[in-house]
């Protein structure tokens, strides 16, 4: 939508086993992204990447710490335009100093997905797998997907895809929902 590259930051890829090639990976990381800006830059799952950060000192010699250091100082200081943005799971495993304006900007909660999203959910993962979303009682299904995340609701209509090809035949509402009534 925006028209820009999108990059992804895998956090566990910096780590490295050599003294200092933690750092000179994340200092290589940022510079890839500026040279490539504008861009957007997404660090998936942010807190697990950083887990750690408070005891770095003593379990990992501090090199958790002086990545964190590195990517906090450019994400406030940083004058090429790469607009950051990171998942999280657990937001309060994450250091406060992180979380504060001028590195990121704006904190977004995102729930599970409410009946009418869910039935979305389903119309876009079956239309992926050239199914005609009108031939499912996709209210039914959204229903019975009460509390489900939308990767669940992938998965319950792959798991419904391998109980149809096993029975030679296609994908229907029921093998979804007894997909979706299965999943733990």
């Amino acid at each position: 939508l925006w028209r820009m590259p999108l990059l992804r930051l895998d956090v566990g890829r910096i780590f490295a086993g050599l003294v200092g090639s933690s750092e000179q990976n994340m200092r290589r990381a940022i510079q890839m992204a500026e040279t490539v800006a504008p861009c957007v830059l997404w660090i998936d799952e942010i807190e697990k990447g950083l887990a750690g950060v408070q005891s770095s000192g003593m379990a990992d010699a501090g090199v958790t710490a002086r990545i964190f250091a590195t990517l906090n100082t450019w994400m406030q200081e940083k004058t090429k335009p790469v607009f950051v943005v990171a998942t999280a799971n657990d937001i309060s495993q994450l250091p406060p100093e992180l979380l504060r304006k001028g590195r990121f900007d704006e904190i977004f909660f995102v729930d599970l997905p409410a009946e009418s999203e869910r039935r979305e959910v389903f119309e876009i993962h079956l239309r992926r797998r050239n199914r005609d979303p009108k031939s499912f009682d996709l209210e039914r299904l959204a229903k019975d997907s009460d509390g489900f995340s939308g990767a669940e609701i992938e998965q319950a209509i792959v798991a419904a895809l391998y109980v149809a090809f096993e029975h030679n035949r296609d994908i229907t509402t029921e093998d979804v929902s007894t997909a979706v009534k299965e999943t733990v």
